[in-house]
């Protein structure tokens, strides 16, 4: 089983296929991975509960909450994307959007941005997504790539 550290180190080809190998956990489930689980929510700070290694309603509502915060189902299971995005702290295969761009993507973007939530990737949003890019140091390209993606994740949505 890989640490968090050794993780981080990794290609991101090696992190995704090491955290597509990692079990899905539940409520329910028990064991060495379910407490990686727990020092990964609280490394991210969703998560205070001490370390017991039993996956019960306190993990579960950190992992809906952290799935949230990465754009993923909020289901509280955590598979291959989940494990992904607790080793990376980012959003997980979030497309690639820019003018013209059409589909419930956008419009979490919009409602994250808090525009009028269409769906449709306009001139508003482009401009709104350029602003957002401006604040936060990236190139202001109107696009939403994945470093894009990433900032808007720390915005509270």
């Amino acid at each position: 089983m890989q640490s968090a550290k050794e993780f981080e180190a990794m290609t991101p080809q090696a992190a995704a296929a090491t955290a597509i190998q990692k079990p899905v956990l539940r409520r329910g489930s028990r064991g060495s991975a379910v407490l990686e689980l727990q020092q990964l929510l609280a490394r991210w700070g969703y998560y205070a509960t001490p370390f017991d290694e039993v996956f019960d309603v306190p993990v579960e509502n950190a992992v809906k909450a952290f799935q949230h915060r990465v754009f993923l189902v909020e289901d509280g299971i955590v598979g291959a994307k989940t494990w992904q995005g607790l080793f990376s702290g980012a959003p997980v295969d979030m497309p690639v959007l820019q003018l013209g761009s059409r589909g419930e993507a956008v419009k979490t973007v919009q409602k994250v941005l808090q525009l009028n939530s269409d769906g449709i990737f306009g001139p508003i949003t482009q401009n709104a997504i350029k602003t957002f890019q401006t604040s936060r140091n990236l190139v202001a390209d109107g696009i939403v790539g994945s470093r894009t993606w990433f900032e808007l994740s720390k915005l509270p949505h």
